[in-house]
């Protein structure tokens, strides 16, 4: 038997699906809903609590709780893929802006990523990308300028950096990723419309070409309550090296 928050957390998706309660509204507050469903605000707190998890809606602090798209699932484990093919898997449309586009000397931590000598040349891209027209993830990415001497001329609002590498004959055939999760600072909550303090994902990604050279040296920050992350694990390895 369905349990009285499943079953109003079922009814208030439906009218969020029907359109009812539509994109960017705020539905009613948890004492209005108690009353209209006849159960206590604790109930109704854990509805609309699923529904956050599974991105139907946002919490926001002296708002409310508004509707939304469901969270962007983005696949960590399929293989290395750009952003705007991960978001096409989902029906999702994708737009970027470009911050910073420029030609600068490696700091300690970019020249140590990219295992180069201190001060080499690199690219630094830094962009805001946006899905459905919301801000999701802000980008910084540092490419070695010696392998793309012609990446300037790409137009990274439009270009995809991946197939600029590709195109320039160095593609990113493997990445490492590191994966943080840390509360919104005042800067970063404006550039993706959250609230400080809020949590976001923080991705340190190093990418490399089939030989071995780290061409890519990327930092990600998602909103939290718009991206889910899943991977795929396996034990295979494991068994294989118990058996030899």
């Amino acid at each position: 038997m369905a349990t009285l928050y499943s079953a109003i957390k079922d009814d208030l998706l439906a009218k969020i699906k029907d359109g009812t309660y539509k994109e960017g509204e705020i539905i009613p507050p948890e004492i209005e809903l108690a009353k209209s469903y006849g159960v206590s605000r604790p109930t109704i707190r854990q509805a609309l609590q699923i529904l956050a998890n599974d991105g139907y809606v946002e919490k926001r602090k002296r708002r409310g709780t508004i509707v939304t798209k469901p969270k962007v699932a983005q696949g960590l484990t399929m293989g290395v893929r750009s952003f705007e093919e991960d978001m096409s898997r989902e029906g999702r449309t994708v737009r970027s802006t470009v911050i910073i586009f420029k030609r600068e000397r490696a700091s300690d931590e970019v020249a140590a990523n990219l295992e180069l000598k201190p001060r080499e040349e690199i690219y630094k891209l830094v962009r805001l990308r946006y899905v459905d027209d919301k801000p999701n993830v802000f980008v910084e990415s540092y490419i070695p300028v010696e392998p793309y001497p012609d990446f300037e001329r790409y137009d990274f609002t439009t270009q995809r950096m991946y197939s600029a590498m590709t195109e320039c004959g160095h593609p990113v055939t493997q990445a490492h990723r590191r994966l943080d999760v840390i509360k919104a600072d005042a800067a970063t909550a404006a550039l993706l419309d959250v609230d400080p303090g809020d949590p976001l994902f923080l991705f340190h990604t190093v990418g490399r070409e089939s030989d071995g050279h780290a061409v890519e040296y990327s930092i990600a920050t998602y909103r939290g309550e718009n991206n889910t992350f899943e991977f795929n694990v396996s034990r295979e390895e494991q068994q294989r090296s118990e058996t030899n």
